[in-house]
């Protein structure tokens, strides 16, 4: 009897370079919402009311808190490596005069990076939280809609952050980077009656 072959598959990584030309092309547009990811080119989940309200409240208090003291970026794209280009929902970076016209932020420049996560939850921690520990960003929330809670990571080691510290509401987050500015989860996850699903 003859032994099946087993044939090894190969994927072709895209670099950011790459996933520019592909976009110049017109294979992918404006219209689709996609991020490179560690040389793949992936969907984003479609944004629900909660997410954007969450992603607006988040925006808010962080301008308000900040002023112009650092960058607030929503949903923007960040340079990882060449390549990993993703779009979390807020970064805050440090301050440009350029407003980042000449290039998107690196890990040099980021302070906090922040996915809100609803349908994507497994996703962002499973496949994103390595990739911004890998790529030395000092600390990431984990905004989980469903848990009404804030998971946030710190201490990357290798490819992956320590434990994250999980925040619910009644408690403060201090952002490692500004340790004297308190967040309140409550004003992150408002309950009241102009919240709607």
């Amino acid at each position: 009897m003859i032994a099946p072959v087993t044939a090894q598959v190969t994927k072709k990584l895209f670099s950011v370079d790459d996933y520019y030309r592909i976009y110049r092309s017109g294979v992918i547009t404006d219209a689709d919402r996609v991020e490179l990811i560690a040389g793949e080119i992936v969907y984003m989940s479609p944004t629900g009311a909660k997410h954007s309200a969450c992603v607006n409240r988040l925006s808010y208090l962080l301008i308000d808190a900040f002023g112009r003291d650092v960058m607030t970026i929503i949903q923007n794209p960040v340079n990882l490596d060449q390549f990993s280009q993703p779009q979390p929902d807020l970064v805050l970076a440090k301050w440009k005069d350029d407003y980042y016209a000449s290039g998107h932020p690196t890990p040099a420049d980021i302070y906090l990076l922040i996915e809100v996560s609803d349908s994507s939850v497994g996703i962002d921690k499973n496949y994103k939280m390595p990739l911004y520990a890998q790529a030395g960003i000092p600390e990431t929330w984990l905004v989980n809609l469903p848990a009404q809670s804030i998971e946030v990571y710190r201490q990357s080691t290798a490819n992956r952050y320590a434990e994250p510290q999980i925040y619910k509401s009644g408690q403060t987050i201090s952002l490692q980077s500004f340790p004297a500015m308190q967040i309140p989860v409550a004003q992150i996850f408002p309950i009241g009656k102009g919240d709607k699903a």
